[in-house]
């Protein structure tokens, strides 16, 4: 329409200029860290997007460390990131949901700081019905010595230095933190760039919305079932979506819980504590969220094994509050 205004966005900000100018207040060599896995995100996307084009949906025949069937974009993923992390300088060690072992690059004394663990892509059973999916990642300091370098990725969610994920949805948006609070950055894909579109994200305190696979109900502990009694007697709506990452994205924009319990066939949960419940309750407790095991903080847990499981209640601090009080 002639003579309409638009307001022009004038503190368009790109991640890469974000981490230069926060460059000096991190951890050397964390800035580059991010902006190779935002780098592999891209490529990832266009994976995804071209996904039907190049027939790489579907499965590859070969199942995992996880007992999972892998897809053929889980496999794709895992080498982008993979490759992208080896050239980067300051990385000690590689762990992903779809290794058996953790890869050791480089030591401390060499230069190996960090340890890097990822979920390459998160949901890709639902790539074929264009369902939200995402890479989940974590970054941890190095601090041992040569010979147990690899134990670096055992350490509890306290101590990691970033984490974030990037959901390719209809947008590629990757969320990060580093420690002071949540950004999110949203892939132009005109600029190819992460364009900085919210800062300092805070969740809301509460809302009656729950995230669960109800289908298992009834092989959920008792203190779930008691909780989804009262959910349905207090007009809490459910929204599931069955991908971790496009779950959690909603519950961290709009309030709500997200819930994996333990199950009879998975007393110890089925979520991953390295790869996909430390690095998001990080986010949400940044947040200004909480997230538990049902019996306490997430984030506090030690590893004892690179693949180990866990319950994940996280979201808003009264939803979650409201689970935990229907808890033994």
């Amino acid at each position: 329409m002639a003579g309409q205004q638009y307001e022009i966005r004038e503190n368009l900000t790109s991640l890469d200029l974000r981490l230069r100018a926060s460059a000096a207040a991190m951890p050397e060599g964390l800035a580059e860290l991010i902006s190779a896995i935002a780098l592999a995100g891209k490529s990832i996307a266009q994976k995804v997007r071209r996904a039907r084009i190049e027939d790489v949906v579907g499965e590859v025949g070969v199942t995992n460390v996880q007992g999972e069937v892998q897809q053929k974009l889980d496999v794709i993923s895992n080498e982008l990131l993979k490759h992208t992390l080896a050239r980067i300088p300051s990385v000690a060690v590689i762990a992903s949901e779809e290794e058996e072992e953790v890869l050791v690059l480089r030591n401390r004394s060499d230069g190996g700081v960090f340890s890097v663990l990822f979920d390459p892509l998160d949901g890709s059973s639902n790539i074929d019905v264009g369902v939200g999916i995402g890479t989940i990642f974590s970054v941890l300091p190095n601090r041992e010595e040569s010979t147990d370098t690899a134990a670096s990725a055992l350490q509890p969610g306290t101590s990691q230095l970033a984490a974030g994920y990037v959901l390719y949805g209809s947008q590629v948006a990757l969320v990060l933190t580093i420690g002071d609070g949540v950004d999110m950055y949203v892939l132009d894909p005109c600029l190819g760039e992460f364009v900085l579109v919210a800062e300092g994200l805070r969740m809301p305190d509460r809302k009656k919305v729950y995230s669960l696979n109800e289908a298992y109900v009834d092989t959920f502990p008792e203190s779930y079932r008691r909780y989804l009694t009262h959910a349905h007697k207090s007009g809490y709506s459910g929204r599931y979506i069955g991908s971790m990452v496009a779950d959690v994205h909603r519950t961290l924009i709009k309030g709500g819980v997200f819930l994996y319990p333990p199950t009879e066939s998975n007393p110890d949960g089925k979520l991953r504590l390295l790869y996909e419940a430390n690095p998001m309750s990080l986010l949400i407790e940044q947040a200004g969220g909480r997230a538990s095991t049902g019996s306490g903080r997430i984030l506090q847990v030690r590893p004892t094994r690179v693949h180990q499981r866990t319950p994940v209640i996280l979201g808003s601090a009264v939803e979650v509050e409201q689970v935990e009080s229907h808890q033994p």
